[in-house]
């Protein structure tokens, strides 16, 4: 009986590793706000029995926190042989996890915290800022300085070869070609990511890409370069050019420079928009009017008003001119314009227009008010109601291009009700298409594998989210998610789809880019073109792998994405559906921060009233540094932070900026962004250690000495002081309402970490902290619980007789606490 059993342990467990070796769960890398849906996926290529349960498990230890069944199975898709859908959605609390199957079958580590989305859309923004031509912030160069010289502009006195001035916007792709149709929408999704979600974009760059606030968003800064190249592309009312090269641009790999590969020194050709067939390779493309890009112009122009008119009015005036007059070049005549190749037959095909009309007709109303823009978008919203590749379920390269109507969205808000409902059925019907086919796959796919699914899979959800802001209809809430998941994880290949997010990821290593291949140069946020067909991959011109295939186990008769630099199918990164992911992403963030209104912000305070920590639902901590007497660190601290690009918090007495060199190196914080605020100008003991309700001070005692500390700090360059840290750390309510009195709001570190016991030396004896027992304390303490929103306090100097200094290990602690996910902000960003 013994063997018996010993048999069926053996047979249990080789079939349990069996499956754990073909099955997977596949998560969104990303992770998932505590109030959204949260589904994984199984799936299998082993024939194996029944899976009944799954559970969450606490990644710190290990105990199991949530515990799940495994509901209705899917069939066979791609490479499976089945999969489940594995909702954990009403798990809510933060923290580290993974998934774990009674199979044995465990998935990747993620996150569930309210920031998980945080700071992602102006991730994504650098590959936009990346594609800038004229001036290249990342090159720190310039590129494509002389174009061009014109194409099929004869019609208006300009015969081919004619120089223009359209030198500026953005590379379209991996290849240097320039479209303005991909542009402006691009253009336009960056303008709508701004106005619907400002909230979630900072301030880190100039105008021109380059480090430095300059007081508008970045976003915003992005979307201006893209309107200023749109102004170039249609310089007077009778002139709008489509596009700057063409394919001959594939003749090498480079980085973007002054090419000469069109027989015009460094000019390159700039096709103009007649409303005729131009060059398709050997053939002619189908272009049978000047609607589809024209269309796009006036509702980024119209848009790019709407949000400069108050703080760039001559801009704007000249954005709502030209809205007005691409306006009418897009009715001269009507139909759609296509691209032009010269050597290969791939071109972006767009064969729809009126989805254009539709959205330019809304931002026309907006722009004069008059009601036939109303009646004349809802008459081009009837002919095209859904989204022709949803109800296809395939399309050629571009063919419905942007992927969703735009304009049923634009022309809802402002519409009646009639309108309204009209638009929002459209939406519905759409979104119905593509459930129908989703449902019946685990991974709620219905988005065809044509090229550039990706730039789909965005659209579709960005539909989906708004339909759900129309209507409050919250029916297709896990198939927006499921959309969104895919792109980070949630597919059969188990990667994230964009470079470089989440950096803890799988995700993008050797994209078909130029900037990766050629220099190793990141290209981070950029969203590649996606999976594909089999068959459409297959018959591609071109695509040879350059090595083994990471992900051959996952591809299928189905569809096949690489991570190859030559495959330029499935792993090309796209301006424009990076630009609609930027729009995606800050919806994604914005509606986190909405679902945590309740605790975003929240500020804890210790009995007395000073603020001990920030937010503990954000995983960010703050750094500051208190000085006196002692000044022996500050060179150290200042040169870590300047080497971990990391802004801190100091605050220092008088005494501290006696000595002239100390004071420089304060001023220098200043100028770099640290916040610099009092620490008392004495130093003043404000109470008896023995005897905390008892002062030593009184109130005028307390408000000369502050005054003077503040008043040697703004000679040295601080402004706005309203926070302030007591000497020694030690106060009272008394203390604390004198300091609000002032216009300062008092702060101390976080109880529970260790760090300001640098101050103690071995004398101290059984006082004295080591700085190894204070990073292991620090250390043990996250484990034990986080750091979210701490106030850590390290002091810039300490008595001579502690020659083990924290201080000098700053860049160690630093890295620790950032390879456990937490951001280091200023206190007034805590």
């Amino acid at each position: 009986m013994k063997q018996v059993l010993l048999f069926l342990l053996m047979l249990l467990t080789v079939s349990t590793l069996f499956a754990q070796e073909h099955s997977w769960i596949r998560v969104n890398q990303l992770g998932y706000p505590p109030e959204g849906k949260k589904v994984a996926v199984w799936v299998t290529k082993a024939d194996i029995g029944d899976i009944r349960t799954f559970e969450v498990l606490n990644a710190k230890d290990g105990t199991s926190v949530w515990k799940g069944k495994f509901k209705s199975a899917f069939g066979a898709y791609g490479p499976f042989s089945r999969g489940y859908r594995l909702d954990f959605s009403n798990l809510k609390t933060e923290g580290e996890y993974y998934l774990k199957s009674d199979d044995g079958t465990e998935s990747a580590r993620f996150r569930i915290a309210q920031d998980v989305y945080q700071g992602a859309a102006d991730f994504v923004l650098r590959y936009m800022r990346q594609q800038r031509t004229l001036f290249n912030p990342y090159l720190k160069d310039s590129c494509h300085t002389h174009d061009g010289f014109t194409m099929y502009a004869s019609s208006v006195g300009m015969p081919d070869s004619t120089w223009v001035d359209v030198a500026g916007g953005w590379h379209d792709a991996s290849d240097y070609l320039q479209y303005a149709t991909t542009s402006a929408n691009a253009t336009y999704h960056l303008l709508a990511a701004y106005r619907d979600f400002p909230e979630v974009f900072g301030d880190e760059k100039q105008a021109n890409g380059l480090d430095g606030k300059n007081g508008v968003a970045d976003v915003l800064d992005e979307a201006k370069w893209g309107l200023d190249w749109l102004v170039k592309m249609h310089p007077e009312p009778h002139i709008m050019f489509n596009q700057i090269a063409d394919d001959r641009d594939h003749v090498s790999l480079r980085l973007p420079g002054q090419d000469s590969l069109y027989g015009r020194g460094h000019e390159r050709p700039v096709y103009f928009i007649d409303g005729k067939p131009q060059q398709r390779g050997k053939f002619l493309n189908n272009t049978t009017g000047t609607s589809s890009t024209a269309a796009k112009f006036v509702s980024a122009f119209g848009l790019g008003y709407d949000l400069l008119k108050e703080s760039h009015m001559d801009y704007a005036s000249v954005l709502k001119a030209k809205a007005k007059t691409a306006y009418s070049y897009a009715n001269l005549i009507p139909g759609v314009t296509q691209t032009v190749s010269v050597k290969s037959p791939y071109i972006y095909a767009e064969d729809n227009w009126v989805d254009d009309m539709e959205l330019a007709e809304a931002w026309m109303y907006r722009l004069n008010g008059n009601t036939e823009h109303l009646q004349n978008g809802l008459y081009y919203a009837k002919q095209e109601a859904v989204t022709p590749w949803m109800i296809r379920d395939t399309a050629n390269h571009y063919q419905y291009y942007p992927f969703i109507n735009l304009g049923h969205y634009e022309l809802a808000k402002v519409g009646d009700k009639r309108v309204r409902t009209e638009l929002i059925k459209y939406y519905r019907q759409g979104i119905d298409e593509v459930w129908n086919r989703a449902k019946q796959n685990m991974f709620y796919r219905g988005v065809p594998f044509i090229w550039c699914s990706n730039n789909l899979t965005t659209s579709f959800a960005i539909q989906c989210l708004w339909y759900r802001e129309l209507t409050g209809d919250r029916r297709y809430e896990e198939l927006e998610q499921a959309n969104f998941d895919w792109l980070f994880g949630v597919n059969p290949w188990g990667t994230s789809m964009v470079y470089g997010l989440p950096a803890h990821g799988d995700t993008p290593m050797d994209p078909h880019s130029a900037f990766t291949y050629l220099h190793q140069f990141p290209i981070d946020g950029g969203l590649v073109d996606g999976p594909v067909y089999t068959n459409t991959y297959k018959n591609l011109i071109g695509i040879k792998l350059t090595k083994p295939d990471s992900y051959a186990e996952f591809q299928s008769d189905l569809a096949v994405y690489h991570d190859d630099f030559g495959d330029y199918s499935t792993n090309e990164p796209t301006m424009d559906g990076t630009a609609s992911l930027v729009y995606l992403m800050s919806a994604k963030e914005a509606f986190s921060k909405k679902g945590s209104k309740q605790q975003k912000g929240r500020m804890e305070k210790d009995s007395f009233g000073a603020v001990i920590r920030g937010d503990s639902t954000l995983r960010q901590v703050s750094l500051v540094f208190t000085g006196d007497e002692f000044r022996d660190g500050m060179p150290v601290v200042a040169k870590v932070l300047e080497e971990k690009q990391i802004k801190g918090s100091f605050f220092v007495t008088g005494e501290f900026l006696k000595d002239k060199e100390t004071a420089k190196q304060v001023r220098n914080l200043i100028v770099k962004g640290h916040y610099v605020g009092p620490h008392s100008d004495r130093h003043l003991l404000y109470m008896p250690w023995e005897d905390r309700d008892r002062l030593l001070v009184t109130q005028g005692e307390f408000k000369r000495d502050i005054k003077k500390n503040i008043r040697r700090l703004e000679r040295l360059g601080a402004k706005d002081i309203r926070k302030f840290i007591p000497p020694y750390e030690w106060y009272n309510s008394t203390i604390v309402n004198w300091a609000n009195a002032l216009g300062l709001e008092v702060y101390n570190y976080t109880p529970g970490v260790r760090t300001p016991t640098d101050y103690t030396f071995p004398e101290m004896e059984d006082r004295y902290w080591s700085s190894d027992r204070i990073i292991k304390q620090l250390l043990a303490y996250e484990q034990r619980s986080n750091l979210n929103g701490y106030i850590i306090l390290v002091h810039l100097g300490t008595d001579p007789r502690r020659a083990d200094k924290l201080y000098n290990r700053l860049g160690e602690l630093i890295e620790e606490i950032q390879s456990k996910n937490y951001k280091f902000v200023t206190l007034e960003k805590l």
